[in-house]
């Protein structure tokens, strides 16, 4: 299910900046939920994000809790690309288990130049995340 409420900044576009911005990246996700302070995304894992014992590697999480924390900023502020991490906290909960991995993200707090946000990581068919982060990014300043 895609959902979509904000007239600045919108899912496709998103999912637009990051195939023509990150076109490289083993670990993009798609997005699929945008909400005031609120977005979630989903990644169809394979062998690259896995580590042995079939389970999501860990850099693959962290990778999908700094995006999830960037998209989380895009629904406050628009696509804001010179946004960038300042500190990512990480715990690892329990395994992660694919293909489909999902992330969410909540907005805990927006200033003039940083934001924080909670990110949660889920494999597939589980409601308990598989891990836990919070996320910083330093904000561009304004014009």
């Amino acid at each position: 299910m895609t959902e979509i409420n904000l007239p600045f900044t919108d899912i496709d576009a998103v999912n637009a900046m990051f195939a023509s911005h990150f076109s490289g990246n083993d670990v993009r996700a798609d997005v699929t939920i945008m909400r005031a302070g609120f977005a979630a995304l989903e990644l169809r894992s394979d062998a690259r994000h896995m580590r042995p014992g079939n389970m999501i590697s860990g850099p693959t999480q962290m990778s999908l809790a700094d995006t999830v924390a960037y998209v989380c900023i895009f629904t406050k502020l628009g696509i804001t690309p010179m946004a960038v991490t300042s500190n990512l906290n990480m715990h690892f909960l329990r395994p992660c288990v694919g293909p489909l991995v999902r992330a969410e993200g909540t907005l805990l707090r927006l200033g003039k130049t940083q934001a924080v946000i909670e990110a949660r990581i889920f494999g597939e068919g589980h409601d308990d995340p598989s891990a836990f982060a919070t996320v910083a990014y330093a904000l561009p300043k304004a014009p």
